[in-house]
């Protein structure tokens, strides 16, 4: 699975995120798009050498960002379930409705 897909799973959980500039943003998650862009709400920013400032909600673009701190209570086990397979079957079942199966290329044998 995917570091991006877990994360995905994750909205409604509480996080703390720290960028690459040292801010530290602590939050509910909203949501995770798939270039980890992360929107949160409830926001407290701790920017370094100044004081904490709250917020109803804010956006951080998911290449500013250094790591996610999960909370301890995180139920990993439901959350890191591996989609995979879901996948594999939706697209066979998408060839049997008539979608284009792409053959290999054959070479004459000499």
């Amino acid at each position: 699975m995917k570091l991006v897909r877990f994360l995905m799973k994750m909205k409604s959980q509480s996080v703390t995120i720290q960028l690459k500039n040292g801010t530290l943003v602590e939050g509910t998650i909203q949501g995770v798009d798939v270039k980890m862009n992360t929107h949160l709400e409830f926001v407290t920013l701790q920017i370094k050498g100044k004081q904490p400032v709250k917020l109803d909600s804010l956006s951080i673009r998911g290449a500013t960002i250094r790591y996610f701190i999960l909370p301890e209570a995180l139920p990993l086990d439901t959350l890191l379930v591996d989609d995979g397979k879901q996948n594999k079957q939706s697209r066979q079942a998408q060839l049997r409705k008539g979608g284009r199966k792409i053959k290999k290329p054959q070479f004459a044998k000499r």
